[in-house]
């Protein structure tokens, strides 16, 4: 456990309730959460009144929990309170942090990652939530910042010492802004009369070097089960974070966010939707890999698989992203597109227009691609609600060195995320995957320099190829010899060769959409 906070005198009185110990380690604190019967305590004095009653948090295998420390800036930090909040979508939640030198923070979920944030002072107030809109520039505190999503919300639950009053009685509107600064700022409308301001910044649970987390939580997987509502297959939970999961008898999309946690939503209740089969992952569901996503290789494990296709008037062209997890780093995406392979994961800030492109962390990016998106097929566990047929705004953008950006704008929400391209070759090694297989991964051009001569010259050979394959692959089911060699590389049940072999269908590829996307997993601290 982490060591408690040395700077103030820990306070502890009975529960007015229930008699059960209450703890409060800041003086600051004025409100708590009974542990036992879950009332909503006031402190006045050397007294403790009630004042409500929080409902129960809803079970989410969150490998954090109060008591639990970590490091931050060279300071030390203990988690004393959580706050549970739903959405639409599903649920997140924020922890007070408790510092060391009396300083409050919170620790709170991000796009499958984490984020500490500091409640700041408003200069000179704050916009009206009716009037923000996702893309849209806003000045706040004097600062610029990027609308990234508008949520309408509702705390349902809390626990431990908190720095003010949870109101559980109505919803509010949360947005969360982004900086070119790699900042998240959100603005909390829950008092309308008083929106807070916070500020943060993405962290890894690495980095935070945390002591003291649930029991288990060293495990990659933590496995829970419920019953699919399509043919009643027990399907196993292994994420804490999941919101979708697929079952892996009927291919059905169980989304988990209709449960509430409080028996409801459960079995047959849960809603779901059927899906056709599509191709199956080249890499499978569970493989563990070490790949080098950024600086630091480490073991990344497939958790989740997505087949997209991009939508055009005369031609599609299809890709697929395999998201993986490490317990303390979060999500990455792993994408497998017609020009080869590259990673992907959100960032926390957004980048600065700069000519006919983007500038991020002092590179610059060119925009490449525009194109609409839409998923087909999945497998796995999801941290985000999946939507049947679901339809993406995309913008890729290529850097030096084989870097690259992707926004992908949804309803209410754009998301960033920033990765390089990968060779075929050491994804295959990682996954240890048969030679027949890794074979079929061969497809990539390899990391570019991004040098305007070499772009080109590319863009023109792979327009040349387009036009051989269209002249080529135009076939019949009685004539699958022409297909041949998208059945090597992608594989018999591929959406590509069953294209081809479709006599009334022919199929385009090109080396464009999709290729350096991630997903957009509902916002903000959701």
């Amino acid at each position: 456990m982490a060591t408690e906070p040395s700077p103030q005198r820990a306070y502890r009185a009975a529960c007015p309730n229930c008699g059960a110990p209450v703890d409060f380690r800041s003086a600051a604190s004025a409100f708590a959460v009974c542990s036992f019967c879950r009332s909503t305590l006031v402190r006045e004095g050397e007294a403790l009144r009630k004042i409500g009653e929080s409902a129960e948090l809803f079970d989410d295998h969150s490998p954090l929990q109060l008591g639990a420390g970590g490091k931050y800036q060279g300071s030390g930090f203990t988690l004393v309170g959580r706050l549970q909040y739903r959405y639409k979508d599903g649920t997140w939640n924020e922890w007070h942090a408790l510092f060391d030198n009396g300083r409050s923070g919170w620790l709170s979920e991000d796009n499958g990652r984490y984020v500490i944030a500091f409640d700041a002072e408003l200069g000179g107030g704050a916009p009206p939530a009716e009037q923000l809109r996702p893309g849209a520039q806003q000045v706040v505190s004097g600062q610029p910042w990027t609308v990234a999503s508008v949520t309408a919300a509702k705390l349902i639950a809390a626990q431990g010492e908190l720095p003010f009053k949870p109101n559980t009685e109505r919803g509010f509107v949360v947005a969360d802004l982004r900086s070119t600064r790699d900042e998240v700022g959100t603005l909390d409308y829950s008092d309308a009369g008083a929106p807070k301001w916070s500020i943060g910044r993405s962290v890894a649970i690495s980095e935070l070097a945390m002591t003291g987390l649930a029991e288990g939580a060293e495990k990659t997987l933590k496995a829970r089960s419920i019953e699919c509502p399509s043919c009643g297959t027990s399907l196993e939970i292994k994420l804490s974070t999941t919101q979708s999961i697929v079952c892996h008898q009927c291919h059905a999309v169980v989304d988990l966010t209709s449960a509430d946690g409080a028996g409801k939503g459960v079995g047959g209740d849960l809603a779901h939707y059927a899906q056709d089969n599509g191709d199956e992952p080249q890499i499978p569901l569970g493989r563990m890999g070490t790949l080098k996503l950024g600086k630091t290789a480490r073991a990344w494990q497939v958790v989740g698989y997505v087949e997209r296709c991009e939508e055009g008037e005369d031609e599609q062209s299809f890709w697929r992203e395999y998201l993986l997890y490490h317990r303390e780093e979060g999500f990455a995406f792993l994408v497998d597109a017609e020009d080869g392979w590259s990673w992907s994961a959100p960032i926390t800030g957004v980048p600065a227009p700069s000519g006919q492109g983007v500038r991020y962390q002092g590179a610059q990016y060119r925009e490449m691609y525009r194109y609409t998106g839409r998923i087909t097929y999945v497998l796995g566990e999801f941290y985000w609600q999946l939507k049947r047929g679901e339809r993406t705004s995309n913008v890729d953008y290529q850097g030096p060195g084989g870097k690259r950006l992707n926004l992908e704008v949804t309803e209410g929400e754009q998301v960033w995320s920033a990765g390089e391209t990968l060779n075929a070759a050491d994804v295959a090694k990682a996954f240890r995957l048969a030679p027949e297989t890794s074979a079929a991964l061969k497809r990539d051009a390899g990391p570019t320099s991004g040098n305007a001569a070499s772009l080109l010259a590319k863009i023109f050979f792979w327009v040349f190829v387009v036009v051989v394959l269209l002249m080529m692959f135009r076939c019949s089911d009685d004539d699958r010899r022409d297909c041949e060699p998208l059945r090597a590389s992608y594989g018999e049940a591929s959406q590509e060769y069953q294209s081809c072999l479709a006599s009334n269908r022919s199929s385009g590829y090109r080396t464009s959409g999709g290729s350096w996307g991630g997903f957009s997993s509902g916002g903000g601290h959701k």
